[in-house]
């Protein structure tokens, strides 16, 4: 399990550089769970209006971006995005860089972040996920998400047949 301690960073305009970083080291291995950002993401151009995208719907309430730091390194990001108009209900998503997968990253990663989110009266978040990745639904899981669905239409992702499982975290305090 877990033998450092996390935090969660808000995302700011100086992490754009450590951001690309982090993402291009652990492309091809983000890229085994979910589709290709394709080339383009990664030039440094490009990277950098994103980046200015995210902190502009940041900025506006529509998202919160948040990096998963050790002491210095960036282990992953954890996201809620689709913010409703009133910041009650959002989307999550979270992605660990390879070689701090399976520690116990993202399940702390979430419960700080649950735990922001219950101080900031976000209501509802929802989740999915592929139904290959086991590491991302025990997540969930262990942080009181509850599965509402699973999708019965599949799709292809790099020769394998998927289907996407939903999943919905409800705040206690409501």
């Amino acid at each position: 399990m877990l033998n450092i301690i996390i935090k969660l960073k808000l995302l700011q305009p100086e992490d754009a550089e450590a951001l690309l970083k982090f993402e291009a080291e652990n492309r091809a291995f983000f890229e085994t769970m979910v589709p290709s950002r394709g080339d383009e993401y990664y030039h440094i151009p490009n990277f950098l209006v994103r980046h200015e995208a995210l902190l502009e719907d940041q900025s506006e309430g529509r998202a919160s971006f948040y990096l998963i730091k050790d002491s210095h390194n960036i282990l992953g990001r954890i996201n809620i995005v689709d913010l409703n108009d009133n910041r009650k209900v959002g989307h999550l998503g979270y992605r660990i860089g390879k070689i701090h997968t399976g520690k116990g990253v993202a399940t702390q990663a979430l419960s700080l972040l649950l735990k922001d989110s219950i101080a900031t009266s976000l209501r509802q978040l929802h989740a999915k996920t592929t139904m290959n990745n086991i590491s991302s639904q025990k997540v969930l899981q262990k942080n009181g998400f509850i599965h509402e669905k699973t999708e019965k239409n599949s799709f292809e992702m790099y020769g394998e047949f998927v289907k996407f499982i939903h999943y919905t975290w409800t705040n206690p305090e409501y």
